[in-house]
């Protein structure tokens, strides 16, 4: 796993920020480094013929932001958004993009040496991208999500898209 090395030359584990949500009654963990901020759900705009997951834009401070609905993207049943629901805006490589979810319900700090690869059944096929590990506190299991692996790069410009031309080709 991870080590920093402190002045005296002896190691320490590494800190891991995250921000943990809520999606089909599973935790997910994003690193808190790759997320700008979290809102409740406005109006979002429908935009015809888009990728499935694609719920439309929102204009946040005068950007056009695309949003997904990560349930959708993952190919998990989800609850119909309500009160808890938020949209986590983040920053996958030079694309911004908003990811709804079910809740968010903390930040936590977890050493490294709690995470470890998910089994391999887990992760084979097109999920093994998305999914950096698991991390084992206490008796909870929370899935840590690879937020630059949840697009390819032809869907990461199929999305900029959409933020210069206003539309999501499907």
């Amino acid at each position: 796993m991870a080590e920093s090395v402190t002045k005296d030359g002896s190691s320490s584990e590494e800190l891991l920020q995250l921000v943990i949500c809520q999606l089909s009654n599973e935790e997910f963990g994003i690193e808190i480094s790759k997320v700008k901020e979290i809102i409740r759900i406005p109006y979002i705009t429908k935009i015809p013929q888009v990728l499935h997951y694609v719920e439309g834009i929102i204009n946040l401070r005068g950007n056009l932001i695309p949003v997904i609905n990560l349930a959708d993207r993952f190919g998990l049943e989800h609850e119909e958004n309500d009160e808890h629901s938020r949209i986590v805006i983040v920053e996958i490589g030079n694309l911004v993009a908003g990811m709804v979810v079910d809740s968010v319900t903390e930040v936590l700090r977890m050493n490294s040496d709690s995470l470890e690869p998910a089994p391999d059944i887990i992760t084979k096929g097109v999920s093994e991208r998305y999914i950096q590990g698991v991390g084992k506190i206490n008796d909870r299991l929370l899935i840590l999500l690879d937020i630059d692996m949840i697009f390819t790069e032809e869907q990461k410009k199929k999305m900029g898209q959409l933020e210069n031309a206003g539309a999501i080709p499907a």
